[in-house]
C-alpha cells in the first residue's frame, strides 16, 4: 500500500519583496510543489503580511492560460487568496472586500477552479457593534450568512470552493480592546455552524493547526472532530508558547488587557506592548531555530488516518524568519520546513524523499465572464 503523500506549497504573503517571476524561482528553490498567490487588494486598509501577486484588476481568459502555462514550466500548482474583514470594520472597506473576493472567485473560475484545485482563500472577519448586543456571536452567524449565501451560490455556480482560515486575528483591532475574536471562523464550533447555515459543498476550510495552540486546544483533536471533506489546506507555521510572568499574571484563557502604563508600573504588572502582544507566544515554522508546542507528527498522523492529501502550504510569519525581512532568512525558513516535513509526507526513493504524485495544471479554455459585485448577486 504507497503511502498517503501531501504535497508542500508556499504562501505568497512572506515574498511580498518578490516578483511573481522571482516568486515561483524562490518555490522552486525551496523544493515546493505550489504557491498559494495572494492577490490583496491594492487599496486595502490591511498592511500585515499582505501580498499583491497577481493582476486582478486586468485578467481575462488570455491571462489566465499565460498563468497556468507559467506554472507548468515551473512544475508548480497554485491558488488564491486575500484575507480581509467581510463581515465587519468600516461599511466601506466590507465592500470593497466582498467585491474583491468576488473578483478572485471570477480568477480563479478563469483558471479552472476545482477542476485545477484553485481555491480562493479568505476570512470571514467579525462585526464588533453586533457582537457587543446581546446574543452578539448569533448575530454574527446571521450576517454571516447575509453576507456569504450569495457568494458561496456564486462560487458553486462557476465550480469554485472558497476555503476560510481560522485565525482569529487577535491583533486586527487596539490592544485597548477587551476582546481578541476578530474573526468568525476562529473556533471549530463556528465553522461547524457555518456549514449547517450554508451546506453548500462549494467552502471548507484552510485549518492552521498554530492558532489553536496558543487557545490551548489540540489540534489532533480539532482534526479528528472536523467534517474533513471540509479541509482543503493545511497552513504549516506552528507556536512556541511563552509561558513566562505576563502568562501567569494573565492566565492562558484571556488576553492581556491594556490599562495605563503608570498603574502597570506601580503595580508591576504586564500589560500589551503592541496590538499583537496579547497571548504569550512566538510564531515559528517547525524546525527551524528551536522547538515549539506542536506535536507534528500525531497531526499529520491523524490527517493521513482521515484520507487528507492536500497541500501543507507554509505560511511564514516566524519572528526569525519572515519578521527579519531579511530574504536570505525567509529563503532559509521555507527551505528548512520543506526539509522537516518531507519525512512525513513524502516517500523515501533513490534520491531521499520526495513527493511523487504532482500533477500538471489543465489547460483550460474558458469563456470570460463579465465582473460581479455584490449589488449584482442580491
Amino acid at each position: 500500500m504507497n503511502k498517503l503523500q501531501n504535497p508542500i506549497w508556499l504562501m505568497s504573503s512572506a515574498y511580498d519583496q518578490l516578483t511573481q517571476d522571482e516568486l515561483l524561482d524562490a518555490a522552486n528553490a525551496a523544493g515546493a510543489q505550489g504557491i498559494d498567490l495572494c492577490v490583496f487588494r491594492r487599496d486595502g486598509a490591511r498592511q500585515d503580511h499582505t501580498a499583491t501577486h497577481l493582476d486582478y484588476e486586468s485578467f481575462g481568459p488570455e491571462q489566465a492560460k499565460a498563468l497556468l502555462d507559467k506554472f507548468n514550466a515551473k512544475g508548480l500548482r497554485l491558488s488564491l487568496g486575500a484575507f480581509e474583514n467581510m463581515i465587519g470594520g468600516e461599511e466601506d472597506q466590507r465592500v470593497k472586500n466582498q467585491n474583491h473576493l468576488l473578483a478572485l472567485i471570477r480568477i480563479a473560475h478563469l483558471l479552472g477552479g476545482d477542476e485545477n484545485d484553485v481555491k480562493v482563500g479568505t476570512f470571514v472577519g467579525y462585526n464588533h457593534e453586533l457582537g457587543n448586543q446581546i446574543d452578539g456571536f448569533q448575530r454574527n452567524l446571521e450576517e454571516y450568512k447575509k453576507v456569504f449565501e450569495p457568494i458561496v451560490k456564486y462560487a458553486e455556480g462557476l465550480g469554485v470552493t472558497i476555503v476560510y482560515e481560522n485565525c482569529p486575528m487577535e491583533g486586527w483591532r487596539s490592544s485597548r480592546y477587551s476582546s481578541t475574536f476578530n474573526n468568525l471562523p476562529g473556533v471549530l464550533a463556528a465553522r461547524k455552524l457555518m456549514y449547517a447555515m450554508i451546506p453548500s459543498a462549494a467552502h471548507g476550510e484552510i485549518y492552521d493547526p498554530s492558532h489553536d495552540i496558543w487557545q490551548n486546544t489540540d489540534p489532533v483533536d480539532v482534526i479528528d472532530e472536523m467534517d474533513i471533506n471540509r479541509l482543503k489546506r493545511i497552513h504549516v507555521k506552528t507556536t512556541r508558547m511563552n509561558y513566562g510572568k505576563a502568562y501567569t499574571e494573565w492566565g492562558g484563557m484571556y488576553p492581556m488587557q491594556y490599562v495605563s502604563p503608570e498603574l502597570a508600573e506601580l503595580a508591576g504588572v504586564s500589560i500589551p506592548q503592541h496590538d499583537w502582544d496579547r497571548h504569550h507566544y512566538t510564531a515559528m515554522l517547525p524546525g527551524f531555530g528551536g522547538t515549539d508546542h506542536m506535536d507534528w507528527n500525531a497531526f499529520v498522523e491523524i490527517l493521513h488516518e482521515r484520507g487528507f492529501s492536500g497541500p501543507f502550504e507554509i505560511e511564514n510569519e516566524a519572528k526569525n524568519s519572515k519578521d527579519t525581512h531579511n530574504m536570505g532568512a525567509i529563503n532559509q525558513g521555507a527551505k528548512n520546513t520543506v526539509n522537516y516535513l518531507a519525512p512525513l509526507l513524502w516517500s523515501l526513493e533513490d534520491n531521499g524523499y520526495t513527493y511523487t504524485e504532482q500533477r500538471p495544471l489543465k489547460g483550460i479554455d474558458r469563456k470570460d465572464i463579465p465582473l460581479q459585485t455584490m449589488d449584482s448577486l442580491k
